[in-house]
């Protein structure tokens, strides 16, 4: 058996993400800074940010755009190794509104075509994958293209047979899906390939029709999840172990809310780094939601994602 070289592997599109300076409608923006972008590289720099070591596996463009987000992921220390840059391909960006009474911000992505939408199960290394001792997965990987979806669908295949752990986020983009069906039924499957589990409870409440923690929790738990962590947004957390069995942790306060984008990202970025390093559900859950609290106080999808130094301070 492979001993595993470094904590968390990672598969998927960073894009550069575009904020506008101002609030109001995006076509008012007249300027714009500039940041990254991805629910996969949210979540790798934030457990990098925390000394774990994390390789992320991509594609990216030889453009301005592709050389910035790859800077700026070695600059936080990950493995961009199976980063692949090619020339004949363009790299994904988005832009993001300003908003000023905490609500979600407008986001317009520009994605479709895009250098690692070309991914496919090819670019799965099976012997780097299963050097790390976790995969951190989400439903944004799999949806931007069907080579993506499969790359998805090998990448925890390959996890699962060599006995090592795997997280999955849903993170639901339903303009990137055929139908919400699709959706549906391709997120759930996913889900039950995982150890750990962390829907949103609007999310659980898509994917399994249940109306409450407790019952999302259930439908994953039922499918063979060891751990499903319910996000309830300023409320905290509801989670269901087999090793801790149920409880719920309380939200931190917020000053004011001023970027929603990335919080989940922070959160998962908590549990799975808190979890690696052994510590307990409870721990793990309330880690998660600090620093999801975090990451809602600031603008950019990575900029209240702490270091290691800053957890050790707040204890946590």
């Amino acid at each position: 058996m492979t001993h595993p070289s470094f904590d968390v592997a990672l598969f998927g599109e960073a894009m550069l993400l575009l904020v506008a300076d101002q609030p109001g409608p995006i076509e008012n923006a007249t300027a714009f800074h500039k940041r990254t972008a991805g629910a996969e590289t949210n979540v790798a720099i934030g457990l990098s940010r925390l000394g774990l070591k994390v390789g992320w596996a991509s594609r990216l463009g030889t453009d301005s755009m592709g050389r910035a987000l790859l800077a700026a992921m070695q600059g936080e220390g990950i493995d961009c190794s199976h980063v692949i840059t090619d020339a004949t391909q363009r790299t994904g960006f988005q832009f993001k509104g300003r908003v000023t009474d905490g609500s979600d911000p407008p986001v317009e992505y520009h994605r479709k075509g895009s250098a690692a939408s070309q991914m496919g199960p090819a670019d799965i290394d099976e012997a780097w994958l299963r050097s790390a001792r976790h995969l951190h997965a989400t439903g944004v990987f799999a949806a931007i293209s069907s080579t993506s979806l499969q790359a998805a669908t090998k990448s925890m295949d390959v996890m699962r047979q060599a006995g090592r752990t795997i997280s999955f986020d849903p993170n639901l983009r339903p303009t990137l899906w055929s139908s919400p069906e699709v959706m549906r039924n391709t997120i759930n499957d996913l889900a039950a390939r995982a150890d750990w589990v962390l829907p949103g409870m609007e999310e659980g409440l898509f994917l399994t029709g249940e109306s409450t923690p407790e019952g999302v929790a259930h439908f994953y738990r039922q499918r063979g999840a060891r751990l499903v962590v319910v996000k309830l947004g300023a409320e905290g957390a509801y989670y269901d172990s087999d090793v801790a069995g149920t409880g719920r942790v309380e939200g931190f306060p917020v000053k004011e809310i001023v970027d929603t984008v990335g919080a989940g990202d922070g959160f998962a970025a908590g549990v799975v780094s808190a979890l690696l390093e052994g510590r307990t559900v409870p721990e793990a859950v309330r880690r998660g939601a600090w620093i999801g609290a975090r990451a809602v106080q600031v603008l950019g999808d990575t900029e209240g994602l702490p270091t290691r130094a800053q957890l050790e301070e707040a204890r946590l």
